[in-house]
This record gives C-alpha cells, structure tokens and sequence, in this order.
C-alpha cells in the first residue's frame, strides 16, 4: 500500500525564533529560524515545519506540505505529539479541527453512512463521544432507509447532538492519545 501524505496544512502557531530546544536534524542547508506548527487537513497529522526566511504566518493560514515545490515550506521538520504543541497549538487545534470536519462535511457523512461494528459486541459509531446504542440504532436504521445528505440532514432525521462538535471531540481525543482506536487520525 502506497504512502499517503498530507498535501495541505493550516497553522496553528508561528515561531518567529524556532521554539526552545529545537535543533535542525543535522541537515546541511536548513537554518533553525521560524518554525509552525500545523495540523493537516486529511488525516489530521500534527507537523512542525521551518518556513522561507522573511514570512509571517498566522493561526488558521493553510500552507502547501506536500512532495511538490512549497511556496511556504522550506523543510518538513516532521511528525509531533500532541504533547509537544505549543500553548497557542493547543488553543488554536480545537477550532481548527472543527473547521476541517465542517469543510469536508462529505467524507465525515459518509463515514456515518457506511460505517461497521468494530466487534459483535460493539459499533464502531459508539467510539463517537455522546453516542451509544440508542442513537447508534438512529443512525442505522436511518441511513438503512436512504443515505445521508448532510450534517444537518443526520441530525434532523436522527435524535443526533450536533455530528460536527461530536467529530470534533473525537479527533481532539485521539489527538490527545486518549482513545485506543483511532477513527480518523493515524499515529502520531
């Protein structure tokens, strides 16, 4: 199975002056200059990248991360852990989690729409903070009538809390390295 790697990023924080203790990888040719901390926009990667000399980059700014030329990006520093975010990463990640599940409201209906049970005993919808049986036989015997359009489709036709802040919550767990599996987020 091919690689898949994150092509877009929004920036949760800018550090004009790289952060402390930060060392460049022994690289010859990169500077330890101004760093951001990102959060991809697929599968919710957490990045610490350096950027070309002389840019200022603000919280929620999308940047290009991918293998092709970087307009931005001088260097993908690599992977960080939740632990490893800036005070401002932090404060910043839940908004920013919450506008990516908004923006790619397709993909997420689909993964109520076409979701399995994990075990005999559990559904995979039950992972989802908020939802346990009752609205998990919502969800399915909604989506076993006629697929889901919508968020707000979802919510009309099932009994469902707000699905976007319920996604939110999720990926902030497995973020955080809260959760035993992982939905929508790879390892950090």
């Amino acid at each position: 199975m091919e690689k898949q790697y994150e092509e877009y990023a929004y920036v949760l924080d800018f550090l004009p002056h790289s952060r402390p203790g930060f060392r460049p990888t022994g690289r010859t040719g990169y500077r330890a200059g101004a760093l951001i901390q990102c959060i991809g926009r697929k599968f919710f990667t957490l990045l610490e990248a350096l950027i070309k000399e002389g840019l200022i980059l603000k919280p929620n700014d999308q940047v290009y991360v991918g293998k092709d030329s970087r307009k931005e990006v001088t260097y993908i520093i690599g992977r960080i852990r939740y632990e490893e975010l800036t005070a401002t990463s932090k404060m910043e990640l839940p908004l920013t989690v919450n506008k990516i599940v908004l923006n790619r409201e397709k993909w997420f209906v689909n993964f109520f729409n076409t979701v399995q049970a994990v075990t005999p005993r559990m559904h995979t919808l039950e992972l989802v903070p908020g939802i346990g049986k009752k609205y998990m036989w919502q969800v399915i015997n909604e989506r076993d009538r006629k697929p889901f359009v919508s968020y707000d489709d979802l919510q009309k036709r099932t009994e469902l809390p707000n699905p976007v802040k319920l996604i939110t919550k999720r990926v902030m767990e497995e973020l955080s390295g809260e959760s035993k599996y992982r939905l929508f987020t790879r390892a950090q």
